[in-house]
C-alpha cells in the first residue's frame, strides 16, 4: 500500500510540474538545417545567426498551435527591429493544410515546411506546439513544450533577456 500511495504522489508531483513548468533551460549548439518556406526560397537556420531565433514547430491540426500563431506574430513585431525572428516549422505531411491555416491567420514571419519530420526529429519534438529559444551565438537556451494561455509572456521575457546579452 506504500508503493502505491508513493507512486501515486510522485505521479501527482510530477503531472503538477509538468502544467505548470513553462520552460526547460537548455544548453548546446542548435542543429542547423535548411528548409523551403512558404516565401519560396529555402532559409538556413545558419544564416540567423546573430539574431536571437525563436523556432516554433507547429501544425495546422493542432489547436493550441492555432491559438498562439497570432500571440507570436505580436511578439514577432514588437522585436525583430531588435535582432529577433521566429521560424515557424510546419510538419503537416500535406503543406497544402499549413497554407490554408495561413490564408485564416496570417503571419509575418517565416513559415517552413517539414513535411517529412526530419528536422521535427533532429530537435526530438515529442509535443505540439515545441518551442526552442536560441540565442545570438546559436545555442539553444529554453525549450517549451505545448502551449498554455500566458506562454506568451514568458516568450516575451526571454526574448528581451536574449537580445540584451
Amino acid at each position: 500500500m506504500k508503493q502505491v500511495l508513493k507512486f501515486w504522489t510522485i505521479s501527482v508531483l510530477l503531472i503538477s510540474w509538468a502544467f505548470t513548468t513553462q520552460a526547460t533551460p537548455l544548453k548546446g549548439a542548435a542543429s542547423d538545417f535548411t528548409l523551403k518556406s512558404n516565401q519560396g526560397k529555402n532559409l538556413r537556420l545558419e544564416d540567423f545567426r546573430g539574431q536571437v531565433v525563436m523556432l516554433n514547430f507547429w501544425a495546422s491540426w493542432c489547436g493550441p498551435c492555432r491559438q498562439e500563431m497570432p500571440l507570436m506574430d505580436e511578439i514577432y513585431k514588437k522585436y525583430s527591429d531588435l535582432g529577433f525572428t521566429i521560424l515557424a516549422v510546419n510538419v503537416d505531411e500535406d503543406t497544402a493544410d499549413a497554407d490554408r491555416f495561413l490564408k485564416a491567420v496570417p503571419v509575418s514571419f517565416p513559415v517552413l515546411y517539414d513535411s517529412d519530420s526530419k528536422i521535427s526529429e533532429l530537435y526530438n519534438v515529442d509535443a505540439m506546439p515545441t518551442t526552442v529559444m536560441i540565442d545570438r551565438d546559436g545555442n539553444k537556451r529554453f525549450l517549451h513544450r505545448g502551449y498554455q494561455s500566458g506562454y506568451e509572456e514568458d516568450y516575451k521575457k526571454q526574448v528581451k533577456q536574449l537580445i540584451r546579452e
